[in-house]
Formats: structure tokens, C-alpha cells, sequence
């Protein structure tokens, strides 16, 4: 199970935010390649990379600062946050991103998704973001009326990457992750899945893993920002058990 740090930018800044609340942020660096670099250098073999500000306004904001850590570092680096169009999709993965994510387009735009799917197989992520099991979309400033698993079920007929499944309630609180909405999405997907929100400990990384062989990965970040977690230590302790 890989630990996937993450980096979060807004307004050209790596920062976290409480619960997905914009006005919520805790700003952590203004030097994007530092970041991750530092995490490279830390042995990550994945980043994944979220534009907060695109994931609102329905387009990229800061694809300076990706741009800038795509020529910083060798390992893959999966983006998400405000891809709405096929052209960002494409624009994205021949800047060398491995993987996109797209989450509100799953629910908005159908047509598109299962474009972006067809055209890049297994190289799209869905961002599965939930509050109270229904599933969020345009940053998680608005909820719809849809379930994360009946959103997941309508387009496994694509050919998807993987599922991050977030649960917001969870997001950037170091209160654990949501094992048994993690269980559902196991349960229900027909592809990998990746947990985030709320991971904060060895232990909990443990617990995702024994989810079972679905489980890809997990994505840390307030976590390993404040060093309630430190990557190198949880990356040895999958590794070693």
C-alpha cells in the first residue's frame, strides 16, 4: 500500500484547510518545488497534487506552481482540482502528470468523464468526496442529493485508475479516517481504491491496508505537515510488516 503525501495549493501556496473550508487554511510553504522535493527525497513514489482554487472556480489556478513541480521531480505526480474539459485533461497529461483526478465532472458532466476515460484509460482518477454519504462537488462548497456508492455504480463500466474516496468530515481534523465508509467503497468498487481524510497514524494506516488487496494507497497530509506522522517511519512500517 503506497503512503501518498499530498500538496494542496491556493493562491500559489501549499497549504491545508479544515474540513475543505476555504477560509480555513493553515499555510505551511510558498515554494512548491521545495515541497516536493522534500518528499521525493523522503521516498515517495507518488505526490498527489490538488489546485483548491480550480477545484472552486471550474479551471486551473495554479498551474505555474504544478508546472514548476513536474520539472522538479522524477516520481509520478497525479493532479486534481477544477478539470473540467478534455483539452485540461490532455494539457495536464503531457505536461507529465501521471494521472488526473476528476470528481465533480463524475456527477455533472457524464459525457465527459467516460470521453476522458476512453481516451486515457486507467490514467483518470475519480475523486469520490463525501459528507454524510452524499457526494460533494465544485471544491465541496455544495452537496448533492447523489450517494458516494450509487455514483461509484454508475460508472463502472469505465475504465478508471482508481477511487479516492474522501470523507470531508474527516479532512485535515487528525481524527482518523472513516473505516466503515472505506469498507462500502471497497466493497462496491470494481476498481483500486485510495482512502483519505482524517489519517493521522501508523495505526491507521494499518487499519486501511487490512481493508484488503483493493486498497492502492493512502493520501497524508496535515498529518505529515505538522509531524504528527512521519513519512519515512510510515512508509517503514508497511513495509517491514
Amino acid at each position: 500500500m503506497l503512503v501518498i503525501p499530498a500538496i494542496d495549493l491556493k493562491d500559489g501556496r501549499c497549504v491545508r484547510l479544515l474540513q475543505g473550508d476555504m477560509a480555513k487554511e493553515t499555510v505551511y510553504s510558498e515554494d512548491m518545488p521545495a515541497v516536493a522535493r522534500k518528499w521525493q527525497q523522503g521516498g515517495a513514489s507518488v505526490i498527489h497534487v490538488v489546485d483548491l482554487n480550480g477545484a472552486v472556480d471550474g479551471e486551473p489556478r495554479n498551474l505555474p506552481q504544478i508546472e514548476a513541480v513536474m520539472k522538479t521531480v522524477s516520481v509520478k505526480v497525479q493532479v486534481g482540482g477544477g478539470i473540467r474539459t478534455i483539452d485540461t485533461v490532455r494539457r495536464y497529461l503531457n505536461a507529465g502528470v501521471s494521472r488526473v483526478v476528476l470528481g465533480t465532472a463524475a456527477l455533472t458532466d457524464r459525457k465527459f468523464f467516460e470521453q476522458a476515460c476512453k481516451e486515457f484509460p486507467r490514467r483518470i482518477l475519480l475523486g469520490l468526496d463525501a459528507r454524510d454519504g452524499k457526494v460533494a462537488v465544485k471544491g465541496w462548497t455544495a452537496v448533492s442529493d447523489t450517494k458516494a456508492v450509487d455514483l461509484l455504480k454508475g460508472v463502472s463500466g469505465c475504465e478508471i485508475g482508481a477511487v479516492i474516496y474522501t470523507d470531508i468530515s474527516r479532512d485535515g481534523m487528525l481524527g482518523g479516517p472513516n473505516l466503515a465508509a472505506l469498507k462500502d467503497m471497497v466493497e462496491f468498487s470494481s476498481f483500486p481504491v485510495i482512502a483519505s481524510g482524517g489519517i493521522t497514524r501508523v495505526d491507521d494506516l494499518r487499519a486501511i491496508r487490512s481493508l484488503g488487496p483493493k486498497i492502492e494507497g493512502a493520501i497524508v497530509g496535515k498529518a505529515l505537515y505538522d509531524g504528527k506522522l512521519d513519512f519515512r517511519t510510515a512508509v517503514a512500517a508497511l513495509r517491514d510488516a
